[in-house]
């Protein structure tokens, strides 16, 4: 069995962008993965990393934003994993071209509800088998986007806004699991070249995500949910 403290990994999102390449490099790693999406039958790329492997990555259906799908999610992963070591709140989504006068309140309820509710709430119901980790870590993806003191014109304000939610979200996961033993990372993984950050971005996925693994390997003692970057530096909230 793998020995790295993620041999048993969970990833939100994990259909493109930095899902996919988080789960490719934890496979790498020789662990067992659970990769979610929506809609797994038109996830062509992680359907055929799960091929590739075997009995390591398991391909489930999930909508974050969904109490019902959640529950029976952790249902399914309570059936193949006796315990989890890594969760990766990764699944998001990023409203383009918002302008201010034309903002759509519902717009902001969805990304609420896919941003900062639903991590919050897979902790919660996967809290049990994270218990039961081995040196059990969840980490939360968030932008130095959602960094309040860093706002500095207006761009992006229900993604911005839900990802600082994120960041206190985070810090209450903190204060209900860390008596468990499950530490709490939230970090913001740096403008990737994905679909949400675009082709100009300075970072590929596998030099960000490679990072990210990193920072949960190497912080030492039980993480309690704070707002860093990518190689471990606190970012303002």
């Amino acid at each position: 069995m793998d020995k790295s403290p993620s041999h048993r990994s969970l990833v939100t999102g994990a259909n493109r962008g930095l899902g996919l390449e988080l789960v490719r490099q934890l496979l790498a790693r020789g662990g067992r993965v659970v990769g979610s999406c929506r809609r797994p039958a038109e996830a062509v790329a992680l359907q055929s990393l799960a091929a590739a492997h075997p009995g390591r990555l398991h391909v489930l259906a999930l909508e974050v934003d969904s109490d019902a799908s959640r529950m029976a999610f952790a249902r399914e992963v309570a059936d193949l994993f006796e315990g989890l070591d890594l969760l990766v709140n990764n699944a998001g989504m990023l409203a383009p071209g918002e302008r201010f006068g034309d903002l759509d309140a519902a717009v902001l309820q969805r990304t609420l509800a896919t941003n900062t509710v639903a991590p919050l709430m897979l902790v919660q119901a996967l809290a049990p088998l994270l218990q039961r980790g081995a040196r059990p870590r969840v980490l939360n993806i968030s932008s130095a986007l959602g960094s309040i003191g860093r706002a500095d014109s207006f761009h992006s304000p229900t993604y911005r806004i839900s990802k600082a939610g994120l960041n206190m979200a985070g810090v209450m996961m903190a204060q209900a699991v860390n008596p468990l033993g499950i530490g709490i990372i939230t970090a913001s993984p740096g403008w990737v070249q994905t679909d949400m950050g675009g082709g100009s971005a300075p970072l590929t996925p596998e030099e960000s995500v490679a990072s990210l693994l990193r920072l949960v390997d190497d912080l030492p003692g039980v993480p309690a949910g704070e707002f860093l970057d990518r190689t471990g530096e606190p970012l303002p909230w």
